[in-house]
């Protein structure tokens, strides 16, 4: 397959926040910015330029050292080979790593975008000669490679070659790679910065003020319905207005997938995503079942209670985020966030949060909402050698505390799987949200027991069930969105309205017969950078929370050894499969009822707030 080069970090949406949400001006306390000295000290810098040029030299005589030769080498030759290219990967990470930090710190800046802009370039020029690397390692012959991993330095990057090998199915000429590859940059990549950098320049009027995205959709979680409702119909004007962008940029990239995925003989186009998760298709179509099997004893039955809860006959898209009346209205301060999560870390091992607790104080997390910076919640690992760092828009809510535990989640499992080194530290979506939904849940476990108040206590109780909500149910709805989207797309060019009826579809099936939807919610599929930037990838949101359920039934269950064995998971990075990570908790996620437990778990929520209506 071909190398593709390291590329700013996707800005991960939390998908029970959707995005961040304004707070009018709350007192939070000082928000931290980030200091990315540790990358770098400026575009201009000469260490920035310095590991240009020794990338650029290094690329070329690994080239010229190797090309053509790697099926002569014995197991130390390969192993010497493998640790050059891995020098590189983390060289060129850090490059990119810091371009698209302060890219996402402000899209709308123009020397940021083009410091961005000229960096993808360069590294696509530095890695083409690189090219070559992976698509010899696979044509070696299994009995040759099988002998050279009998060397021990060799063998230790077995998990990264069979990840590799698994593509080999599907691998191109090296022509045709290499075209890929120097493609890349006016491809996919130049349409996802069209995205963002229009995303970043919208702004919606909503009762005579000009907002920016990040605003405008807090107000959909606001107490005043009617506030929602004037959210909602600005939102719905200024996507509409958009539309023939979102489609087209919607068309040209499922098109260009389609392409791909059928000149690499790809069976469907979700394959190369199962693939790169190193998951069968068949355990994530468990998944995908199990969950719209559920959907009428999850959210079908949670959004009938919540109508009732607000008196209404039915819920618009506005009150699907919708505070309870029983919520507080509170604005958390920063500093109060910081001891809440760094308390519930520390009371399941006061090592998680001495790992955390750096993020606080060395410039590691970005917090405040600024103009220009990418919507959302992210955590970028950047490389082996530096640590990760974390981007929030944090304005003071319950949510805005799960998505600082969530992403400090994150961040942990990073520092920990760094020591795996450059190529074995990345972990499998499947795997990738672990550490932080658990993070979360030990949050909202400890917020839940300090809470006496039955009233804040539901309203705690029903904000946990929305959240996981957002995060099973909607994301494999997603999932769907796409998948038939994707298919659809097969038999020509889309229309809005065919995107539209088929967002209109999904959500009318994962939601259920609680919601209408007024005109207008047909286009909300336009603003999901997920769609754009990595297809597929929302499942892992479920396969994590439902694998995190399962984790926490064991963690509560009193097993003594569960401490060691779950910071052994995080920090085997990629090193291992999710088959054999999850092998020492006694679980299976190849079993088709192992689903089925983490979607009780919310079910049996559910159960509870009813009998709260008793």
């Amino acid at each position: 397959m071909r190398q593709t080069p390291p590329l700013a970090p996707l800005p991960r949406t939390f998908p029970a926040s959707e995005a961040a949400r304004e707070g009018g001006g709350a007192p939070l306390g000082d928000l931290p910015e980030w200091n990315l000295d540790d990358l770098y000290p400026g575009m201009d810098s000469p260490e920035l330029r310095r590991d240009l040029d020794w990338a650029r030299n290094e690329a070329a005589a690994f080239a010229a050292d190797l090309e053509g030769r790697l099926a002569a080498l014995d197991g130390a030759g390969l192993a010497e080979a493998v640790r050059r290219y891995e020098k590189l990967q983390q060289v060129l990470g850090r490059i990119m790593s810091y371009a698209g930090l302060l890219y996402y710190q402000n899209t709308a800046d123009p020397a940021r975008a083009k410091f961005m802009g000229d960096m993808q370039e360069e590294v696509t020029r530095i890695t083409t000669p690189l090219v070559f690397f992976t698509l010899e390692l696979n044509r070696i012959d299994d009995e040759a490679l099988a002998r050279a991993l009998a060397d021990p330095e060799l063998a230790r990057y077995k998990p990264w070659l069979d990840r590799l090998r698994a593509f080999r199915p599907y691998q191109l000429s090296d022509e045709l790679e290499k075209f890929l590859h120097d493609q890349s940059v006016v491809g996919a990549a130049a349409w996802n910065r069209l995205f963002d950098e229009t995303m970043a320049r919208l702004t919606f009027e909503v009762e005579g003020e000009e907002l920016p995205l990040e605003a405008t959709l807090t107000l959909l979680s606001d107490a005043d319905r009617g506030k929602r409702a004037a959210a909602a119909a600005a939102l719905s004007e200024v996507f509409a207005r958009n539309l023939p962008l979102f489609v087209r940029i919607t068309n040209t990239l499922v098109k260009e997938k389609e392409i791909e995925d059928r000149w690499r003989k790809l069976p469907t186009p979700q394959m190369a995503r199962h693939l790169s998760n190193q998951v069968e298709p068949e355990v994530v179509q468990a998944l995908r079942d199990a969950v719209v099997a559920a959907y009428p004893r999850l959210s079908h039955r949670y959004y009938a209670l919540k109508a009732r809860w607000l008196g209404l006959d039915k819920l618009q898209h506005w009150d699907r985020n919708a505070p309870l009346p029983e919520e507080e209205d509170r604005k958390i301060p920063w500093d109060e966030a910081r001891r809440i999560v760094l308390e519930a870390y520390a009371d399941f091992s006061p090592r998680m949060a001495e790992l955390a607790e750096p993020f606080f104080d060395k410039g590691w997390i970005d917090a405040p909402v600024k103009p220009g910076k990418a919507p959302g919640a992210f955590a970028h690992p950047t490389v082996t050698d530096v640590h990760p760092y974390v981007m929030l828009n944090y304005l003071g809510k319950t949510r805005d505390v799960m998505t600082l535990a969530h992403e400090l989640g994150h961040g942990v499992h990073q520092r920990l799987a760094a020591a795996q080194g450059e190529l074995l530290s990345s972990t499998p979506l499947t795997l990738a949200e672990t550490a932080s939904v658990f993070g979360e849940m030990l949050t909202f476990r400890k917020l839940l027991a300090a809470q006496t108040d039955p009233r804040r206590r539901k309203a705690l109780l029903a904000g946990k069930v929305e959240d996981m909500i957002n995060t099973v149910v909607r994301q494999i709805a997603f999932y769907d969105f796409e998948s038939r989207v994707h298919e659809a797309r097969r038999e020509g060019e889309l229309t809005a309205e065919r995107i539209g009826r088929i967002w209109l579809d999904v959500q009318s099936e994962s939601l259920g017969p609680a919601f209408e939807f007024a005109p207008g919610y047909e286009n909300f599929w336009t603003y999901v950078p997920h769609f754009i930037h990595s297809p597929f990838y929302v499942y892992a949101y479920a396969f994590g929370d439902g694998l995190v359920n399962a984790l926490y039934a064991v963690y509560e269950e009193g097993d003594p050894d569960f401490e060691r064995k779950y910071f052994d998971l995080l920090a085997a990075g990629g090193a291992k499969s999710y088959r054999e990570l999850l092998a020492p908790f006694g679980l299976d996620a190849s079993d088709p009822g192992f689903w089925d437990k983490g979607l009780g778990l919310i079910a049996s929520m559910i159960d509870e707030l009813e009998a709260m209506e008793g």
